[in-house]
């Protein structure tokens, strides 16, 4: 398990939760501990592609996370794919100390009678993520007392997990590595 070395902020939300996931920090502060490396890619384009450094490589440093975005031709564009794609990864794979007595008020707001309600494609679905897995974590990755935790059913805490394919297999292969069986796919 990978847990962040330099945070810029305390977690006012959750005084036991000492720091906030790095997915919580404004693009500047993430970009502060990442490598950003401007690159040539191959692929559709046209000649504007192969001329000029468009694609993007962002390395978390703390934890050596690594993303790439070249699928746009505009470098801009691709550093904000590359954010998004690295906000997705550290939700999945980078721990925080949680208070485990109650979720955010960000969960709260986007859980009503027990269902989760935010597409993968909104800005708050890394942060909800992060939340669901370090959830996860605490309860050894057992989705019914993580679900209890974060007031919600276990059912839907798996589709929101299922929604983003990374976290699914990172969440069966912890699972493995523990010895429990995977959990079924809806």
């Amino acid at each position: 398990m990978v847990t962040p070395r330099d945070t810029p902020k305390k977690n006012a939300e959750h005084p036991q939760a000492s720091v906030l996931h790095p997915v919580e920090w404004s693009d500047t502060e993430l970009l502060k501990l990442c490598e950003l490396r401007k690159t040539r890619r191959s692929g559709p384009g046209g000649q504007h592609r192969n001329k000029v450094e468009t694609a993007i490589v962002l390395t978390y440093l703390p934890a050596q996370i690594r993303v790439e975005a070249s699928e746009r031709r505009s470098s801009g564009e691709n550093q904000a794919v590359a954010l998004k794609r690295m906000r997705l990864r550290l939700a999945v794979r980078l721990r925080t100390p949680i208070d485990p007595a109650s979720p955010s008020s960000l969960w709260n707001s986007r859980c009503r009678d027990r269902k989760i309600s935010v597409s993968p494609a909104h800005a708050d679905f890394p942060r909800l993520l992060a939340e669901a897995f370090n959830h996860l974590a605490e309860a050894d990755w057992n989705p019914t007392p993580a679900a209890e935790r974060l007031n919600c059913s276990s059912s839907q805490l798996l589709k929101l997990i299922q929604q983003e394919p990374e976290a699914w297999s990172f969440l069966m292969e912890e699972r493995r590595g523990r010895g429990l069986k995977d959990l079924k796919s809806s």
